[in-house]
């Protein structure tokens, strides 16, 4: 958390802020997150062509610099001067605009580069959900792999930017009970998958993402999807669809939640 469609939102606010925008300073607050800080003075000057977005990763386009931001657990990207607790990095943008990075738990990252497929951490990526390459990405690691289906969506190296809310979310849309193997999946079981994985995440990005604890868009607002969850945390409570209670366990370390009738 956040995942593709909440890092797609931030994407989007960003963009909206910061495009054709000139960086007139930063500033470094503390000097690690997940990893030691880059220096960003070499941002400065630069404008600010586009934001992409590579799976839960932003690329900004800074005029032949590429700046990478990861949000990891609980970072954001907030409008305004930095002041509060747990902020790390402020931009300053030639026409006054303030953007500062928050990140209460600092799982998140910022990299520079001048081509992504320098930084292994994106070299290593799958397609994207949407990408016409992605239903091959997915038959091929399927065929191979023994792991559970849900675990295999969250392979950032088979399809990049799911998560474990949407990987949840995807499999009750499709009927495929999470702890499935990859391996027996009937390949029309897997397209339906895919199919459902597109539809949640495309539902998703179109509610503005889903707030959980820490997550908000640029504007400060919350997603709303968390309100449509059909099993994701709603363990104990009645299926939408059937009404049997949604069952819930921690696999790998992670939670996993189901319909029992409805999964199979």
């Amino acid at each position: 958390m956040p995942e593709l469609p909440e890092v797609e939102t931030v994407r989007c606010g960003l963009l909206a802020l910061v495009r054709g925008r000139t960086i007139a300073g930063a500033r470094i607050f503390a000097p690690r997150l997940r990893s030691p800080l880059p220096d960003l003075a070499s941002l400065i000057g630069r404008r600010v062509l586009d934001i992409a977005r590579r799976g839960k990763f932003l690329l900004w386009d800074c005029a032949g610099l590429i700046l990478v931001s990861h949000l990891g657990m609980s970072g954001s990207w907030r409008v305004g001067a930095s002041g509060r607790r747990h902020d790390h990095v402020e931009l300053l943008f030639a026409e006054g605009l303030h953007l500062t990075y928050h990140d209460p738990r600092r799982f998140g990252s910022l990299m520079l580069c001048r081509k992504p497929d320098e930084l292994p951490a994106l070299a290593a990526l799958g397609p994207e959900p949407f990408a016409a390459e992605a239903w091959d990405a997915l038959r091929g690691a399927a065929q191979r792999r023994r792991c559970a289906i849900k675990a295999l969506l969250m392979d950032q190296r088979v399809l990049a930017g799911i998560g474990n809310i949407y990987a949840s979310e995807a499999c009750f849309r499709a009927g495929i009970r999470p702890l499935q193997p990859a391996r027996r999946l009937a390949e029309r079981r897997l397209a339906r998958l895919l199919e459902a994985t597109r539809a949640v995440l495309a539902e998703a990005i179109a509610a503005g993402g889903s707030t959980i604890a820490d997550y908000r868009a640029v504007n400060g607002l919350s997603g709303r999807f968390q309100h449509a969850f059909a099993v994701y945390d709603r363990a104990g409570q009645p299926c939408r669809v059937c009404g049997a209670a949604i069952r819930g366990r921690i696999v790998a370390g992670r939670s996993t939640y189901w319909c029992p009738r409805c999964q199979r």
